[in-house]
């Protein structure tokens, strides 16, 4: 099966692999530069060396020469003393007085560099090996190959990780975006489909009755509850609003009192109860959390058949939580599927209200903004119940 990518994740990946190529070859050549500098350094470090080794030789003579890397040949004699380790080669041209030549050149397989001064009529040559520079040189380009290397593997893995996380936010919006709209498309086509149905009817039949006008009281009714959820929506998603302090027993009242005519009219019992001494304050924002109270509401109604009854709980379970439950005696649900229960676009068998889809998703979201958990716990025709617990302000 083939994996489709949306334009948006690719965008993401191509931008991260691209921020994290970046960073690796800023780092890379500022490691190279560094590189270049020593080697560099070091070039003129041997280049002073190796010109006061050969002006130590020729100024001071035979006797002040001593064994190592520096040799020297005048006609009266050569040191260190000994068989030379190299075969000499011709002498360049001095003709006069002050004339100085220097070279290099490889003789019996090693590089020296050789001076040759003309003084007073004599010719004087000083043989520097250059074994140890080179090698010196040899080991700094393997160091600084290896570095860079390393350099390299670390900055593309770090500047990956990095993308990561600098995009990460840009990655949330656009997937809250995407899931916007297709809550939207897919919460706003029923409704509409029916309204635009029952407004073809009554277009065809040049009036309306009762049971349409009904019809489409409910319809829109339902349009403005989706249109609510997804405002909720928007607001959850973006920056955490201003709490302020807010009494929860005063907005269940409020909730309650708004369902009971409903409730009365599917002959279900809506009670609220409080347990003596309730400390009910809580941090949050008014609208979003009776809205959620409202939904709760409206899904235990609509999964009540008659005669059942709701029960709104609130209670202190400990001296820093306020704890409300809303237990329903309805159709209930097979305890696994609890998970199930907010995820978007899942609906339920059995009831009216959404026990199942974008209600109780949108519920899950207004509460974690808040800092608080959400839990439901339900049994096959025994009820369910929904408990919420937030931190006391």
């Amino acid at each position: 099966m083939t994996t489709v990518v949306a334009p948006e994740a690719r965008a993401l990946r191509r931008a991260r692999r691209t921020i994290a190529g970046q960073i690796a070859v800023v780092i890379t050549m500022v490691v190279l530069a560094a590189g270049v500098i020593a080697y560099w350094v070091l070039l003129r470090g041997q280049s002073a060396e190796t010109e006061r080794q050969l002006e130590f030789a020729l100024s001071h003579g035979l006797s002040a020469t001593p064994p190592g890397c520096t040799y020297l040949v005048t006609p009266e004699g050569h040191a260190p003393a000994g068989r030379l380790p190299f075969t000499l080669p011709p002498v360049p041209q001095v003709p006069h007085d002050g004339d100085v030549a220097t070279e290099e050149r490889v003789l019996d397989g090693a590089t020296y560099t050789i001076r040759t001064v003309n003084r007073g009529g004599e010719v004087w040559q000083a043989y520097f090996n250059e074994h140890y520079l080179i090698s010196d040189r040899e080991q700094l380009l393997l160091g600084l190959g290896v570095a860079e290397l390393v350099v390299l593997i670390a900055s593309v893995i770090s500047g990956y990780l990095l993308a990561g996380r600098a995009i990460r936010p840009l990655g949330e919006a656009l997937r809250r975006q995407r899931t916007f709209v297709a809550d939207a498309s897919h919460e706003l086509r029923a409704p509409l489909t029916r309204l635009h149905t029952r407004t073809q009817l009554l277009a065809r039949r040049g009036g309306a009755g009762p049971a349409e006008l009904q019809t489409l009281v409910s319809g829109t009714r339902e349009l403005g509850a989706v249109v609510d959820d997804l405002l909720l929506s928007a607001q959850a998603c973006a920056e955490r609003p201003h709490l302020e302090p807010v009494q929860l027993a005063v907005l269940a009242e409020q909730a309650v009192a708004a369902e009971s005519v409903r409730a009365n009219d599917r002959q279900v019992d809506l009670r609220l109860s409080r347990s003596p001494g309730l400390e009910d304050v809580v941090p949050g924002v008014p609208t979003a959390l009776r809205r959620v109270l409202s939904a709760l509401l409206d899904n235990a109604i609509g999964h009540t058949p008659p005669g059942g009854s709701i029960e709104v709980i609130l209670a202190n379970p400990d001296a820093r939580h306020v704890e409300l439950r809303v237990c329903d005696t309805g159709t209930g649900f097979p305890q696994q599927e609890a998970e199930r229960l907010f995820e978007r676009f899942a609906h339920g068998v059995h009831g009216e209200g959404r026990r199942f889809g974008l209600g109780l998703a949108l519920v899950q979201e207004v509460v974690t903004g808040h800092g608080g958990t959400i839990a439901a716990f339900g049994k096959p025709g025994v009820g369910a119940t929904f408990t919420l617990r937030f931190q006391r302000a």
